[in-house]
């Protein structure tokens, strides 16, 4: 009985991923952001105003993001925290909606974007910090892994509905499949795919059902008197013993620069593709299954790897290959690959670009499951919530930084291949920090 209960939970657990990825999927990288960039007409201009605002909500995230963790750690009831954080998500993601051609306002549109990211971003907190209940250490890499690989599942059905049924071609008012957007959708006013913000709100609020119904805080409880103060206490003196905790340290450190760059890869991939070799949402939501596909199917092999050589040697794989196809992405240009030259009307740019989505998706879906199990390892009995609070820390501390530098280098420059270099040396730094990260975390870890 007890076993069943188990699955159910896990399965439960599972069913965040799948609710909540068509953020990612289709707002921040395949639909939203090209069609921003569409309104916008000018690619290097629409990356610039994308950096700035995600950016923003990436500042907000860093700073509250640790102590959300230890409040929670202190007064319990995770559940709680992911109710109101998903009733952001699915304002934010409505409110996108609006963003019509004809009254659209580019400020106004940020900020129901972040007010849903940063809903989304906390949600995902105190659902990683649930992670540990769902197995034994050597379990949690395979289950971490099939959540991932479930997300990405559930992320690749969006995009194909979206597609279509919903989503039209700006030149011939059709979907994918050759269809006006159904349930009456004018395709002159874009209704089709402004759709996306109500579709990824629904999505969520359907598909979280039975998160709610089957997933249980074993550590929910009354919050004690002074659990904000205890809770603060908490994380000041954690943060103070970092640099006594080097594995957890180098860990935070290495996390805070890789995951920071394939933030930046997803949140600009579609703005990049469209802004480089003129792509329709047509062919980045082909672009877009191309990748989730990959990364469905590698992050359940990651994940069979992470528990059989644990998540280390899985992470550094990953980085250098995302290293190196981040260096080709910055080669591709319509009449050049790698530096040199194509023929003219080649198709050779834009089937590296495709290979490229599905080494990204590949990599970065086994990536960030193996990057949640690793930070189980890492953080202290009775305080994972507030170590999956640093952990939001690290992935946001600069998540802010890569989006601003995208948009200054790429305003500063004018080009869009040359904003994207940031992001290589990110990558770069988190491999190397990486060297410092003992595989089980920190012996005799102080209280």
């Amino acid at each position: 009985m007890a076993e069943t209960a188990l699955r159910k939970r896990i399965w439960g657990w599972f069913f965040f991923d799948w609710a909540s990825q068509p953020y990612n999927t289709l707002l921040i990288t395949f639909i939203f952001a090209p069609y921003v960039k569409e309104l916008m007409g000018d690619g290097a201009a629409a990356q610039a105003a994308w950096g700035f605002g995600i950016g923003t909500a990436g500042i907000i995230i860093a700073l509250l993001a640790p102590v959300l963790g230890a409040v929670s750690d202190v007064s319990g009831n995770r559940m709680r925290w992911i109710w109101g954080f998903s009733a952001l998500y699915v304002i934010g993601s409505w409110m996108l909606w609006y963003a019509a051609p004809e009254n659209f306002n580019l400020l106004l549109t940020l900020f129901f974007f972040a007010v849903g990211m940063i809903g989304m971003e906390f949600a995902t907190i105190f659902t990683n910090a649930m992670l540990p209940d769902l197995g034994s250490r050597e379990e949690i890499g395979r289950i971490s892994g099939n959540g991932w690989a479930f997300g990405y599942a559930g992320g690749l059905v969006s995009l194909v509905l979206m597609l279509t049924l919903l989503g039209e071609d700006p030149d011939t008012g059709r979907t994918m499949i050759g269809i006006p957007p159904i349930l009456g959708l004018d395709p002159e006013t874009r209704e089709g795919t402004r759709a996306v913000g109500p579709l990824t709100a629904l999505w969520y609020a359907v598909f979280m059902v039975p998160f709610f119904f089957y997933v249980r805080d074993p550590k929910a409880r009354k919050a004690p008197k002074g659990s904000l103060k205890v809770a603060l206490s908490n994380l000041r003196h954690t943060i103070r013993g970092l640099p006594r905790t080097p594995s957890l340290f180098a860990f935070l450190a290495g996390s805070l620069c890789y995951r920071d760059a394939l933030a930046g890869i997803y949140a600009f991939g579609g703005i990049y593709a469209s802004g480089i070799l003129g792509w329709s949402v047509t062919e980045i939501g082909i672009f877009g299954i191309i990748a989730i596909v990959a990364g469905a199917i590698f992050a359940v092999i990651g994940g069979r790897a992470d528990e059989r050589f644990g998540p280390k040697p899985v992470l550094m794989t990953c980085i250098l290959l995302l290293t190196a196809i981040t260096v080709l992405l910055v080669t591709i240009t319509p009449t050049s690959v790698l530096g040199l030259p194509v023929a003219e009307g080649s198709m050779l740019p834009d089937i590296a670009l495709f290979v490229a989505g599905a080494v990204i998706g590949a990599a970065g879906g086994v990536l960030q499951a193996a990057s949640r199990t690793m930070m189980v390892r890492q953080a202290r009995p009775g305080r994972v919530a507030e170590g999956f609070g640093l952990y939001a820390l690290a992935g946001k501390a600069t998540a802010f930084l890569a989006p601003l530098l995208i948009g200054v280098v790429t305003a500063v420059s004018g080009s869009q291949q040359i904003g994207f270099l940031p992001l290589v040396f990110l990558l770069l730094g988190g491999a190397l920090l990486l060297r410092w990260v003992k595989p089980d975390g920190d012996p005799q870890d102080p209280a």
